[in-house]
């Protein structure tokens, strides 16, 4: 049975709200996820949230009453509120009808497996992280790493960018020392990009196993990381622009190694 809140001021409203801080979501382990969509998809990956809110206006789509009357089943804390305190949960205007929050789960190394991982060094842009996570999830890469100081990938931003993929997708954090261990164990190859590395051509063979490394937005991959890769690689190119955004230039390497396996498990 949801409950009514109706007041911007309510305790738990003000825990909401402090989740867009990175204290506020340090100290409640919790993060928040706007939208039925997102709501929908984390459901069915049976992902469900400690607290899901909405307003009357998302009680006129069957599939969402489906899912608080789920939600109440699994002892969810429903809550009916205004789309007034939405908004202000989400600061947003226009705020989406249903907003989560939901515990944060990173999961160990050990436990990423499959032939494609994403590891990620220092990324400041919660935007490029969230879209990395997106297209790790598109590609059907076995997790991401976060090395080092890697933004947070629980921050409103980054889950926005996500679009639910956070939900599908494994998350760990790792030193650069625990991935080159991690790396050698399973004996995946470290394909790092660098200015310094070389043009992929076409027949250039890869390994079962590779883990695409992926540097900071301005200064990229440091001397060390670079010597531990097993391939340096450098995108090519052919106008003006002398680089580019680092979640574009992630999904270029990521959909050049998949072309590689001729799309394998692609959807027809």
């Amino acid at each position: 049975m949801a409950h009514q809140i109706s007041s911007a001021q309510n305790p738990l409203i003000k825990t909401l709200k402090s989740l867009h801080l990175k204290k506020g979501r340090a100290e409640t382990g919790l993060f928040l996820a706007e939208g039925a969509r997102l709501a929908l998809e984390a459901a069915e990956l049976d992902a469900w949230p400690e607290m899901l809110l909405f307003s009357p206006a998302a009680l006129e789509r069957p599939r969402v009453r489906d899912l608080i009357k789920e939600a109440d089943a699994r002892r969810v804390r429903t809550i009916e509120t205004t789309q007034t305190v939405l908004g202000q949960i989400a600061k947003r205007d226009n705020p989406q009808t249903v907003i989560g929050a939901y515990r944060q789960r990173l999961a160990p190394l050990e436990a990423l497996d499959g032939a494609l991982l994403v590891a990620l060094d220092g990324i400041r842009d919660p935007g490029n992280l969230g879209t990395i996570i997106r297209t790790a999830d598109s590609v059907g890469a076995g997790g991401v790493i976060l090395v080092g100081e890697t933004c947070d990938p629980f921050s409103v931003e980054a889950v926005r960018a996500t679009m639910g993929s956070l939900f599908a997708v494994k998350l760990a954090r790792a030193s650069f020392e625990d991935l080159v261990r991690f790396k050698q164990a399973r004996g995946a190859s470290l394909v790092g990009a660098s200015l310094k590395g070389e043009r992929l051509a076409q027949e250039t063979p890869l390994p079962e196993r590779v883990i695409v490394f992926m540097g900071n937005e301005q200064s990229g991959l440091n001397e060390d990381m670079e010597a531990a890769c097993d391939r340096l690689v450098k995108l090519p190119m052919r106008g003006r622009a002398d680089s580019l955004n680092l979640a574009v230039a992630t999904a270029v390497m990521l959909y050049d190694i998949w072309r590689r396996r001729d799309y394998d498990g692609a959807r027809a």
